[in-house]
């Protein structure tokens, strides 16, 4: 008797082993950023590749096939390689974000690049200069960085930035005005 009820403890045991690798195994196909998608870029098939990954319960929580459909918008950064939650996109309405470009007064940290998340100074034109620098936009992602590094350039840099639509006005006075615009990186580089 206790021969039997061992070999039926030693395959209870190999049939748990069994279904536990088997279930770890299952995985979903759900979409991984192919590049650094910023706040209010369209997010279509050609942004995103699909990956089988182990995502357990919360399979639910990513963007899948069945959830990219045209007018999809990233509300929020999504790095290049991070599997696209559900939560990182939404409709062009939800983005509140407009992209503008500037270029900077002074140089700009070669660590600023698609992804970044920068503060705008702006230092206002007075008689015989600028006045003091103040924040602009205290929270700007950049799209993308051309740098002149010629001599007639300076080191400048034209910047397009996603900005929050309620700060557009600000952002065509100050240039209008021809406020010397400077962009500082934040800390924590990326959203």
């Amino acid at each position: 008797m206790r021969f039997f009820l061992g070999i039926v403890l030693v395959a209870a045991s190999v049939a748990g082993v069994w279904f536990v690798v088997s279930a770890s195994r299952q995985t979903v196909p759900v979409f991984a950023a192919a590049r650094t998608i910023v706040p209010g870029e369209a997010v279509s098939g050609d942004d995103v590749r699909v990956v089988d990954v182990a995502l357990g319960q919360v399979g639910g929580a990513y963007l899948d096939a069945d959830a990219l459909t045209d007018g999809l918008v990233a509300v929020r950064t999504i790095e290049s390689g991070e599997l696209v939650p559900q939560s990182a996109v939404g409709d062009a309405a939800a983005a509140h974000t407009t992209s503008v470009v500037l270029r900077s007064a002074v140089d700009v940290p070669g660590s600023v690049e698609a992804g970044t998340v920068v503060e705008v100074w702006a230092a206002p034109q007075i008689e015989g200069g600028y006045d003091e620098p103040r924040i602009l936009v205290a929270d700007a992602t950049v799209v993308s960085v051309t740098r002149d590094d010629s001599m007639i350039g300076a080191g400048s840099a034209a910047l397009e930035l996603v900005i929050a639509r309620s700060e557009v006005a600000a952002m065509l006075a100050a240039m209008a005005d021809e406020a010397a615009l400077s962009v500082v990186p934040t800390t924590g580089a990326t959203r």
